[in-house]
């Protein structure tokens, strides 16, 4: 499945998306165009393609409902552009975005879908033995933080957002909006870029150091278009931006989108939370046992070979140094366990499965994700962990931990158990080296 296109263009033209084409072909997308609906159902049906950018003239909302048809199983994201009404689209766009911004949204509409995905798996998995999952719904009002200086632009915003029946709390300053972050949960955060950027900037990256606040989606307002670098922000974990010249409305509307896909994911969060002092959990750890991991990891595989979307595995091993070694003979680093599967367990998606091996032994399932994605994350994980100091015991200093990776992508035809093995070997590879 490398190398494959993994977006639909559909328009009766170029005018809208030919530039989005290039600009997403340049950064790594490959695309492939259709001109009508029965086009784009059938690269749908013949292609494993991950989402749908469209341009809204001349179709309606039995297009789009046309277009999920064709790609199911998989579920199908569709962005549209243009003048007009939305067409039953996820996320609808007036303006000419930037393809990074395109790009960065679809990969999260993605991760939306896969997400719903992967809790239908997992209440099946959970079911057959004997315990059920369940999403409530938080019913109250949306609630968003918006961070910034006071101007009529931002202020308008606001008042767009609360017409909507969003909650907004106000901060001026950083440091009002990280009081307000830590005393009280939000569903977005709406940064106004302002005279300086350096003041949304720094809430934005202080966030994503956070593992409770990482997840939070977090969206630029700017006075302007084309007033800053995008590609740069957008590495710096801004989920969105939006300029002044953008209708209000519609800025609202995006905003309000994204908190509402954070609350849907954190009710699914919660409702997979639910199990953790279940037998289907390490009680050290919290996270699923071995057995539970294997289980459900076969039934990972499965799906995605019949929704053809790819699957990756990460094995990680507490890596070996000496202060590891002293606080295994006190005790110390069986009392760290509890802390660090909580950790685990907030910093993976709400679509990953994070489960304990062995001992020292931790392993991620990780849906509709590359090998080299799985890698990255993995490893974020594993710098968060070691950016903490563990208790070592009276008169010792501090330990922290570093963590030894392995991973492994599905292989065609290629079995759970199999797919774990070459994830757990490249351990093997890296202790023989050691």
């Amino acid at each position: 499945m490398i190398g494959e296109p993994r977006l639909l263009l559909l328009g009766h033209d170029d005018a809208r998306l030919g530039a989005l084409a290039r600009g997403l072909d340049a950064l790594g997308w490959r695309t492939v165009t259709a001109r009508t609906v029965e086009g784009g159902a059938m690269a749908l049906t013949d292609l494993p393609l991950e989402g749908v950018l469209m341009d809204a003239r001349g179709f309606d909302a039995r297009a789009v409902e046309a277009l999920r048809q064709a790609a199911s199983p998989r579920s199908l994201p569709v962005i549209s552009l243009g003048h007009g009404a939305a067409i039953g689209s996820d996320l609808h766009m007036t303006g000419a975005p930037h393809p990074v911004q395109i790009g960065l949204r679809l990969e999260q509409l993605m991760r939306a879908a896969v997400a719903e995905e992967e809790f239908t798996l997992r209440r099946a998995t959970f079911s057959n033995r004997g315990q059920e999952l369940e999403i409530t719904p938080d019913a109250s009002p949306m609630r968003i933080l918006a961070a910034g200086a006071p101007d009529r632009r931002f202020l308008g915003l606001s008042n767009a957002l609360r017409d909507s029946g969003t909650e907004v709390v106000a901060a001026p300053t950083p440091y009002t909006a990280f009081d307000y972050l830590h005393e009280a949960a939000f569903d977005a955060v709406i940064l106004w870029g302002g005279e300086d950027h350096a003041p949304a900037l720094s809430i934005a990256s202080g966030m994503k150091r956070n593992t409770r606040l990482f997840h939070i989606p977090v969206m630029l307002y700017l006075r302007q278009s084309g007033e800053i670098d995008l590609p740069e922000i957008f590495q710096r974990g801004i989920a969105d931006v939006a300029s002044a010249e953008t209708p209000e409305a519609e800025t609202a509307r995006r905003g309000l989108a994204l908190a509402e896909a954070y609350r849907r994911q954190q009710a699914i969060r919660r409702a997979l939370d639910s199990v953790r002092t279940s037998d289907l959990t390490d009680p050290a750890t919290g996270l699923f046992t071995r057995e539970i991991f294997a289980l459900h990891l076969s039934r990972i595989v499965e799906a995605a070979s019949r929704r053809r979307r790819p699957v990756s595995v990460c094995v990680l091993r507490v890596a070996v140094s000496n202060e590891v070694t002293r606080a295994r003979a006190g005790g110390w680093l069986d009392r760290a366990l509890p802390q660090i599967g909580s950790m685990t367990s907030r910093l993976v998606r709400s679509e990953d499965t994070a489960g304990r091996l062995a001992q020292e032994v931790f392993a991620l399932a990780l849906p509709a994700t590359r090998a080299g994605e799985a890698r990255i994350a993995a490893e974020r994980i594993a710098a968060v962990i070691g950016c903490t100091a563990f208790d070592a015991g009276p008169d010792q200093p501090p330990f922290v931990l570093n963590f030894d990776l392995g991973v492994a992508e599905l292989l065609p035809g290629e079995p759970a158990a199999g797919l774990l093995e070459r994830a757990s070997a490249e351990l093997k590879l890296l202790g023989a080296a050691d």
